[in-house]
């Protein structure tokens, strides 16, 4: 019990979680950008109407239909924009966590026929990412000596504007108090509870950072962590069993050529060059089929014990990533690659963070000789 309260366990894992779904939403919306308004926005074929008739059954929660019009949108697009760059740097993570969760609701809940697969992924990490400690390493937060005064500023801000939302007649059932289905919840308690453990935190921060209060907090925050953690690691896990045994149900996984209808649907062929080639090689197609449906059922097993998980961890990114260039479905493969992070060993991501480290001081020295600055020895 002390170890489950005592620390944050995964720190590392939860660093890379976090960049790694703000680097695929982030990289989604720039790549949409000229489409935004297609497929968000005013000019959409889900129009706004259809939206809010669908919202008015499912409850789901999204801001752009509270007033509506394309300055709204542009500014909500943008504020989505800003939240992912925020997510992904680290930079006042408590906030900017949330902000990235209503901006990634907001849009998604807007046309829920539009993505891939892999937007649900992100729609539930945004969810999870909010109750994990993230940014306690490989971050700005984490850089930052001293909370400051920027904070402050930033929380009573949010604090404003969250209040004018709530009690504005334009927000309408979106931030209720409670909720038709389980938990019977709306999402104004934890916009506003979020927003009082934030004030909460700094305050016993200022006034008693080493008494038992500020303990409690840091044990508590600690518990929500590890449990947040458990929940994202059961998820990827549901993810890859369902998926497997939905697969060794079909027809066309049992004979070995699921796979090969794709390759042949121009929808799935950004590179058609490539996509012949792999296709033609009907003896590679027909293991890659069956070693999907293997990998993806025996996925759950293998963690009981740690180097075989390693491997078939690293075999499935593999195949995500090959998915992204050949199907030509980067969201989806991304989000997967992000959230099979929480299983990486912790050695394995130092090493890798320490790689980056010496890359990295290593253009900065070549850099510095090129144009004359002077470098550190």
């Amino acid at each position: 019990m002390e170890a489950f309260t005592g620390r944050a366990l995964g720190r590392h894992q939860a660093a890379v979680v976090r960049i790694g779904f703000g680097l695929v939403w982030l990289a989604y919306l720039l790549r949409e950008w000229p489409h935004r308004r297609v497929l968000y926005g005013d000019r959409s074929p889900w129009s706004m109407e259809l939206a809010q008739r669908l919202l008015a059954d499912d409850g789901a929660f999204t801001v752009l239909p509270w007033f509506g019009g394309r300055l709204w949108f542009e500014l909500v697009y943008h504020l989505a924009l800003l939240a992912a760059l925020a997510v992904l740097l680290g930079w006042r993570t408590r906030a900017s966590s949330v902000l990235f969760l209503a901006t990634v609701l907001s849009l998604q809940n807007r046309d829920v026929f539009l993505g891939d697969g892999g937007d649900n992924v992100v729609h539930l990490m945004a969810v999870y990412l909010v109750f994990t400690r993230c940014a306690e390493v490989w971050s700005l937060d984490a850089r930052r000596a001293r909370p400051g005064w920027g904070g402050v500023a930033l929380w009573a801000l949010l604090g404003a504007v969250l209040a004018v939302c709530q009690a504005g007649d334009f927000s309408g059932d979106s931030l209720s108090w409670t909720g038709p289905a389980f938990p019977y919840l709306g999402w104004a308690p934890l916009f506003w509870g979020l927003w009082a453990v934030a004030g909460l935190w700094w305050l016993l921060g200022r006034l008693r950072p080493a008494g038992e209060p500020r303990a409690v907090l840091d044990a508590l925050a600690n518990m929500v962590h590890n449990c947040t953690m458990l929940v994202i690691a059961t998820e990827v896990v549901l993810i890859y069993a369902t998926a497997g045994w939905y697969k060794v149900q079909g027809s066309r996984w049992q004979d070995g050529t699921a796979l090969y209808y794709p390759l042949h649907l121009d929808y799935f062929a950004p590179w058609p060059g490539l996509s012949a080639l792999v296709g033609s090689a009907l003896l590679p197609v027909f293991l890659i089929s069956y070693g999907t449906v293997i990998l993806q059922v025996a996925f759950p097993f293998t963690l009981l014990n740690r180097r075989v998980k390693n491997v078939l961890l690293a075999v499935l990114m593999g195949e995500h990533l090959g998915i992204a260039v050949v199907l030509g479905l980067p969201v989806f493969s991304l989000a997967m690659v992000a959230a099979d992070a929480v299983f990486l060993p912790t050695g394995a991501l130092l090493w890798a963070a320490a790689g980056l480290g010496r890359s990295r001081r290593r253009f900065g020295r070549r850099f510095g000789r090129r144009w004359g600055r002077p470098t550190a020895a």
